[in-house]
Parts: structure tokens; sequence; C-alpha cells
């Protein structure tokens, strides 16, 4: 059972969709009761980060989604959940993250030959927490986003990805996994990353804890 969390903020049924397609349930829930006791979480997320973190502290979802990173359960964040798990967003202001890990989500500053939002396909490299992912260097996913996480410690950062210069593509911690583009959105690449996230696989040592 994958739990995937519903703050008004995500294409959740796109998710939801994925999941399936690997063979295993998935439910779209606010309750902080099973978020809480989820099996494994799926943060996504589409639109600002103020709003977002607003919804979920509005939704008392602030305290579950942190106990439940705190026990190093397997979790997945997709695009703005990868940036809420951060301690500071600037989009519109400064707004304070979850704070699960530290660094910050920052608006690109491009040359005007790189459009933003950094949108399509683009290629992934393999960082320091990705070396045993068993992601291909070169992959392709599909991004959509004005804003990247700038991770205080660069060995969290697993995947990274040039636009107009390297930016974090994707975070690891134990179980914690977490992605900048969308893995829903990227075809074959990215529904067998969420099938190895849900039938346990993506990440070595998710077996042991889960």
């Amino acid at each position: 059972m994958i739990t995937i969390v519903d703050y008004q903020m995500g294409n959740l049924r796109s998710v939801q969709k994925a999941v399936e397609r690997a063979g295993v349930e998935a439910v779209i829930t606010s309750d902080a009761t099973e978020i809480a006791s989820a099996e494994r979480l799926i943060l996504p997320g589409v639109g600002a980060f103020g709003d977002a973190i607003a919804e979920i502290r509005n939704r008392d979802l602030e305290s579950p989604i942190k106990d439940y990173l705190a026990a190093d359960r397997p979790f997945l964040g997709i695009c703005l959940g990868l940036q809420l798990l951060f301690e500071q967003g600037f989009e519109h202001g400064v707004h304070e993250g979850l704070g699960v890990i530290a660094g910050d989500v920052a608006k690109f500053s491009l040359p005007l030959q790189y459009k933003v939002p950094h949108m399509g396909w683009n290629t992934v490299d393999i960082g320091p927490a990705g070396q045993d992912l068993g992601i291909t260097p070169q992959t392709h996913f599909y991004f959509v986003h004005s804003f990247f996480v700038r991770p205080t410690d660069p060995n969290v950062v697993a995947l990274t990805c040039d636009y107009g210069g390297q930016f974090c593509a994707a975070i690891r911690r134990g179980n914690l996994f977490a992605t900048q583009f969308h893995p829903e959105k990227s075809q074959k690449a990215g529904l067998e990353l969420v099938e190895r996230f849900a039938h346990g696989t993506l990440i070595p040592n998710t077996l042991s804890n889960s």
C-alpha cells in the first residue's frame, strides 16, 4: 500500500495511476493518522511553495509528515514535494519549509537564452547519494519548475541536471528520496522509478527498514 499526501496542491491522480500501473494499491488522503501509519509515503506537489506549506499546516499535516520522515521510513517526494523538505523557500516572499533537509529553494537566475520555467525533457547525472540507486547517467526525465533546491550538505545530492549550470535534481538520505522532475510524467524511466519505489527495490536499504 502506498499513501499519497493530499493537501490540494498536486496532480494526485497521475501519481496514483503511476503506482497502480506498478501493481500496487495507492490511497490519496489528508488524514493525519493514515499518513503517520503509512507503509510507504509519497508527497507530490505542483504550485507555489508558500501556498503549499500553508495548506500542509492548515490541515495539521506537518507533524505526521515530519514524524514519518524522522523514523526513516520509505518516502518519495515529487517536485514541490522535494522543495518543501527544505528550511526556506523564496517564492513570493520568505517561507519556512518542513526543515527536514538543511538548505533552501531559490529561483533560477539564468542567461536570456534559458527560459524559466525549466520545462521539458532533460538528462540527469549521478551525485554522491545516487551511486546505488540503479539510475543510469544521462537518463531523461520530465521537468517543470522555476525554483531549485540548494542543499547545505552536498552528500545528499543523488542526481544533478544541467540547465544553464548544474542544479540538484534529486536528493537521497536513508529511505528518503525526492526528485525535482516528475517521474509520473517521465514515461518508461519515470514509471520504472515509481515501480521500484512501490516494490521496495529503488533504495537498497528500504526493505530492512520498512
